[in-house]
């Protein structure tokens, strides 16, 4: 197996390492637009209440990064996502993963963001690798490559090992070390594919298994378009990290999410005297209580 690397990102004041011995790393996926229509409109009308309250309570329950997505429809994406970005850091003090498919916005969050960012994403599109490797570059970022390039999303875990690769290697010749290239071997749902969880998890091995980096998806696209998608969730995320997901991109307020990913690293050692499941257990018993 190739070296476990270290994934270093942080916001101001906190530092997250992200690493295959240590607890699994949520990345908080709440604060996008994308089907969330109350989000979208409050958006649209310059409220950020919902921001500050999906911040704040991500990071109550669990994540260590938030992912930020300022993605509106005919608004002026760059000076929304400043906004953006602006609103959550002054409300929670994670490192952010800055979410966006325009190289202005992204540009211009990078300019203002106090920390090392994570950038969601770079594919292996030469479009998308041309405008986004420059700026993880100069901005000293970490950034997630998707397992897609210009011929689309593989069918295999081989392909997509080819394209993790293709990124990694242009990565390396622009002086980016591969610590800071997290890969995304992509989640497809089961939902019109029964193979897609099974093909996900293959590519994450066969590419730890080469280049020893970190592993990111959206988890919760797996069961997209399926009846009790919290079981599926669930369940998947769990057998994900034993395979060798590190920082999942989901939501840390669907309980029976956060309750997998600690049991998960219960199971695989990271969790030093079960002390991290002994005291979300305490708070769950306090919270029934309480209500």
């Amino acid at each position: 197996m190739a070296k476990n690397l270290t994934t270093v990102v942080s916001s101001k004041i906190q530092t997250v390492e992200i690493n295959r011995g240590n607890p699994t790393v949520i990345i908080g996926e709440r604060i996008n637009p994308t089907g969330r229509k109350l989000m979208l409109k409050a958006l649209q009308a310059g409220d950020f209440d919902i921001v500050r309250s999906d911040a704040v309570k991500q990071v109550e329950a669990g994540a260590k990064i938030l992912d930020v997505n300022a993605g509106v429809p005919g608004a002026d994406e760059p000076a929304l996502l400043k906004q953006v970005l602006t609103t959550v850091m002054d409300v929670v003090d994670v490192p952010l993963c800055i979410d966006t498919a325009d190289p202005e916005a992204l540009e211009a969050a990078l300019s203002m963001y106090e920390g090392k960012a994570l950038i969601n994403s770079v594919n292996g599109e030469e479009r998308s690798l041309g405008a986004v490797m420059p700026l993880v570059k100069e901005y000293g970022a970490a950034v997630i490559g998707l397992c897609m390039d210009d011929d689309g999303i593989p069918a295999t875990p081989d392909d997509r090992l080819k394209v993790a690769g293709n990124i990694i290697e242009r990565a390396g010749k622009m002086g980016i070390p591969v610590e800071d290239i997290v890969i995304d071997p992509l989640a497809l749902t089961m939902g019109s594919d029964h193979t897609s969880g099974l093909i996900a998890m293959q590519a994450i091995e066969k590419i730890i298994a080469e280049f020893g980096v970190n592993i990111t998806m959206g988890a919760s696209n797996i069961s997209f378009g399926m009846p009790d998608r919290k079981f599926i969730n669930s369940t998947f995320i769990a057998m994900a990290i034993h395979a060798g997901l590190t920082c999942p991109i989901t939501n840390p307020l669907e309980p029976e999410v956060s309750i997998a990913v600690k049991a998960a690293d219960l199971s695989m050692g990271r969790d030093e005297y079960g002390m991290i499941w002994i005291q979300a257990y305490r708070a769950r018993q306090k919270e029934q209580e309480e209500n």
